[in-house]
């Protein structure tokens, strides 16, 4: 087999991995409106006041905001919603040490 051989059986190889999993995505069902709960930080909106805003003297815009004022929530990532954070923790048993 030779390099170019080689570069197409990879290249389909990769195309038919990104179809099962394009196809394992549309099979989950999709999250409703309900599913989680509004943010607090921005209720749901998924904006906040930007700085350039909460400390101006009636300027508003800067290169976070684009002039907006209104920037990505940073509590949801702009979602608007509030997701559960997946936390482990362990534990281990007291050691007895001697006094």
């Amino acid at each position: 087999m030779g390099p170019v051989v080689l570069t197409q059986l990879a290249t389909g190889l990769s195309v038919l991995a990104g179809a099962v999993l394009v196809k394992s995505v549309m099979d989950k069902p999709m999250a409703g409106p309900g599913q989680f709960p509004r943010c607090p930080s921005c209720n749901g909106t998924g904006l906040v006041s930007c700085f350039c805003s909460r400390w101006s003297d009636g300027d508003v815009g800067c290169r976070s905001c684009s002039g907006s004022g209104r920037t990505a929530c940073s509590s949801c990532g702009g979602t608007g919603t509030g997701r559960p954070i997946p936390v482990q923790l362990s534990v281990r048993p007291p050691t007895n040490r001697p006094s």
